[in-house]
């Protein structure tokens, strides 16, 4: 699996070239507005629910010993708290809302990689790439937030929260690099055979979501750039792995 993130950070540094040879960055305008505006709107409202949560969870402390250094602590993990769900949220959004412009993109990648016409097994329409990625998306939230509260209370134990921190960066990369692999893989397999698909090649997924969640790291331009780079890298690996499991042409 180490093999397959390595390969899944590498796919970056070729597309930003890819994207230029191809001219396939009017096909970005969309989806790069979708996610300025949903950083903006997940911004404003984390600065205002930070402090609220931080002052709910210090209620827990009943004693007046050591209450100033708890109310600090939850303060902190407040923030964490809004920080993490705020990235989950972003993710999600993006991915979801931008399927029906991504997926044209893919498939424009693929015939390159392949020389060939994409060997679509199935032919969809704008809203049923909205819907697939609402769909998607939508799982992946639910699932990523059940496993994204239990690593977050780890937190509060001391060393353990070391590990919980790595933990954590992982599981929101794999759901990234998940989302991004299927504006490619929604023309090969339906919605469950996605799902089997991914997590034989999770390696792929993870490489390709850290390099996603360390670019929403950087202000303005990374929340910009992150889903026309990320979807570009993403298609590269996806296309391989198709070849791999279906004999495709070899990428050109």
């Amino acid at each position: 699996m180490l093999k397959n993130i390595t390969s899944g950070i590498k796919a970056y540094f070729g597309a930003f070239g890819l994207i230029s040879k191809l001219k396939l960055w009017k096909f970005f305008v969309i989806p790069m507005l979708i996610s300025f505006v949903t950083a903006l709107a997940i911004f404003v409202s984390a600065y205002g629910l930070s402090d609220n949560i931080g002052a709910f969870i210090s209620k827990i402390w009943i004693w007046d010993w050591g209450k100033d250094t708890f109310s600090t602590i939850s303060n902190f993990i407040g923030g964490l708290i809004i920080i993490v769900i705020g990235l989950i949220l972003f993710k999600h959004i993006i991915m979801a809302l931008s399927a029906p412009f991504m997926s044209p993109v893919s498939e424009k990648i693929e015939a390159y990689l392949t020389g060939n016409t994409p060997q679509s097994q199935r032919n969809t329409s704008f809203v049923q790439q909205l819907w697939r990625g609402i769909k998607i998306n939508g799982r992946n939230l639910i699932l990523e937030l059940l496993l994204t509260i239990p690593i977050l209370l780890l937190k509060l134990i001391p060393i353990v929260n070391i590990f919980s921190t790595i933990l954590l960066f992982s599981v929101q990369a794999y759901y990234a690099g998940f989302g991004n692999m299927d504006y490619t893989l929604e023309r090969h397999f339906k919605y469950r055979e996605s799902i089997q698909f991914v997590r034989k090649n999770r390696g792929i997924a993870i490489g390709n979501g850290i390099v996603f969640i360390l670019f929403l790291l950087i202000p303005i331009i990374g929340v910009i750039l992150v889903l026309p780079l990320s979807v570009t890298a993403a298609t590269l690996k996806t296309v391989d792995a198709l070849q791999i499991k279906s004999n495709l042409p070899n990428a050109t």
